[in-house]
């Protein structure tokens, strides 16, 4: 049985001691499938969590994801296990015991191991695990290969031993050295001795934080050799209770004594079997995960939860945004700009040169400025105040954020409000949209118009004719028999004159009765495509962004249960 000490850059001329300090080439992430998927779904978690969990479970979800890509990259085919206790329990004697050499500095003075000592079985890729396990090289050992071994050591090939320094060192960097390798370690080796099993600072730190590692967590009890058998048993049977009051369930325990002849066998008969399965990793892995997505469950309920708004809260929401955005203020003020409009077209001319000659230049002022700001309804601008906006979303989601967790309501709430600065352009935006162009005029306008005006040439045509036969008749030689010459039309002319008027008076007012209803219509119609275009808004910025994050908290439930495993 031989061992070496494995020195920075080992030269070939130090005997071919092979050096384990060497960089290997990058590996592509492997593991079982499950403890993948595990790992995927705890990804998942953090990324679905920025901005909606508490930090510090992030940040600890993303320190394992860091550890777990790291350990899965390097060889598998390792198994890590450490060694730790507090002073005088033995650890190093045990570390020399099972190596078969003293590699790591025993005895009382306090403490003796400063520095985690390394012993690894079998070198192939043993290299760039110990560097990331980050083990000082000059405190490297490797045994020969398994060829050259003996029977005993052949079952160890793959094993990498790790003494440790005390953890109730008085030297925080060495407390601080056993916190770093207890979060990565393969198997956690507790070794404690008949005196000090019950540490405090031991259990407080280590045991109880890690009782969900009982799988991967071994308590051996050192110095037997100073007990009776019987108080081998006591002892035994109290460490045990003490654990399992702490959480850990069926602890394994195992005595040792590394002066007492065959005193480690069972300890070494463990360390065998561990690696031999090869599962270690994987299981220290599953561990972490377990503790790590454990802290996820707070933040789920296991109710489904709802997918959408609801049609009330909807409805609620669309007539609030309808009412920011005055949509059925536009509407009326759109029915008086048709009916404005249409008296252009389809009013009684005649009347409308009576009215300006009857009104006064202040009310023409007023008409104007009325019509213009009627009309400028189609093409100035149009929004809702923000103020307006953000009260039609204050209860948008009071429906949802009681079947939710609080961080996951106070998400959806701010999903809810993720585009409130720009609802109001976009309701302005539909609305114009909703809008039709103002100079677009129906057919029957332009008939009636002519129509109109043609009978206003009939009246002025009519009265020029009995102005021409009252001429021709105070002024004439009373010898014509022409359409001039006869007085006696007068009093036809006069009638078609009267009926020229009547019939473009009841023309008018025909049409004003025809705009009116269809000036309602129109306005109803536009109002109808502006409510259409406010839904469209109300999905997009507000209903959309909801559903958005609520398929995120969907998802997010899955993969807490993915992650449990």
């Amino acid at each position: 049985m031989t061992t070496s000490a494995i020195p920075a850059n080992s030269p070939a001329g130090t005997g071919g001691i092979p050096t384990l300090g060497e960089p290997a080439p990058a590996a592509v992430p492997t593991g079982p499938p499950a403890l993948v998927d595990r790992l995927n779904a705890l990804d998942r978690l953090v990324q679905a969590g920025y901005g909606r969990l508490e930090q510090p479970v992030l940040d600890d979800a993303g320190a394992l994801l860091d550890r777990a890509g790291q350990r899965l990259r390097l060889s598998g085919d390792h198994t890590v296990v450490t060694l730790a206790g507090g002073t005088g329990s033995g650890k190093s004697s045990l570390f020399n015991a099972i190596c078969g050499l003293e590699l790591s500095p025993t005895g009382l003075r306090r403490p003796m191991t400063s520095q985690a000592h390394s012993c690894v079985w079998g070198l192939d890729g043993a290299g760039p695990l110990l560097d990331w396990l980050d083990v000082d090289k000059r405190h490297r050992y490797a045994r020969a290969s398994a060829l050259d071994m003996e029977r005993a050591d052949a079952g160890l090939q793959g094993l990498v031993l790790i003494d440790l320094p005390d953890h109730d060192s008085i030297q925080a960097v060495h407390r601080a050295e056993v916190d770093r390798f207890v979060t990565i370690a393969d198997l956690l080796v507790w070794v404690v001795d008949p005196q000090k099993y019950a540490d405090a600072a031991l259990h407080r730190n280590y045991i109880v934080p890690f009782a969900r590692h009982t799988g991967v967590t071994l308590i051996v009890l050192n110095q037997v050799d100073r007990l009776a058998p019987h108080e081998i048993d006591d002892c035994v049977a109290d460490l045990r209770r003490l654990l399992e009051a702490e959480g850990l369930a069926d602890p394994r325990i195992v005595t040792t004594s590394a002066v007492a002849e065959d005193g480690v066998t069972g300890f070494r008969d463990i360390l065998v079997d561990t690696v031999a399965a090869r599962r270690a990793r994987t299981e220290r892995l599953s561990a972490d995960v377990d503790r790590v997505a454990e802290r996820f469950t707070a933040y789920r309920f296991d109710a489904e939860p709802p997918s959408t708004v609801d049609e009330a809260h909807r409805a609620e929401l669309i007539q609030a945004l309808t009412d920011a955005a005055g949509a059925p203020a536009v509407a009326e003020a759109m029915e008086s700009a048709y009916e404005l409009r249409a008296s252009d077209f389809v009013g009684w001319p005649v009347a409308a040169i009576v009215a300006r000659l009857r009104s006064d230049p202040l009310r023409r002022m007023r008409l104007t400025e009325l019509r213009e700001e009627l009309r400028n309804a189609f093409t100035g601008p149009i929004g809702a105040q923000q103020g307006d906006v953000d009260n039609a979303l204050q209860s948008v989601t009071e429906g949802i954020t009681p079947q939710l967790p609080t961080h996951w309501g106070r998400s959806v709430r701010a999903a809810a409000r993720s585009h409130a600065t720009e609802i109001p352009e976009a309701l302005g935006e539909s609305l114009r949209e909703a809008l039709p162009t103002f100079n677009a005029v129906p057919r029957w306008w332009w008939l009636v118009k002519t129509w109109q005006y043609f009978l206003v040439l009939v009246a002025v045509l009519s009265v020029v004719w009995i102005g021409f036969l009252v001429a021709f008749g105070l002024f004439g030689d009373g010898d014509s028999d022409g359409l001039i010459g006869q007085a006696g039309l007068i009093p036809y002319v006069a009638v078609l004159v009267v009926c020229t008027l009547g019939m473009g008076w009841l023309t008018a007012s025909a049409c004003r009765n025809l705009v009116a209803l269809s000036s309602a219509k129109h306005g109803e119609k536009m109002e109808h495509h502006m409510r259409r275009g406010i839904e469209r808004v109300a999905f997009q910025k507000v209903i959309e962004p909801i559903e958005d994050d609520l398929d995120v908290y969907a998802r997010f439930r899955q993969d807490v249960t993915i992650a449990l495993g």
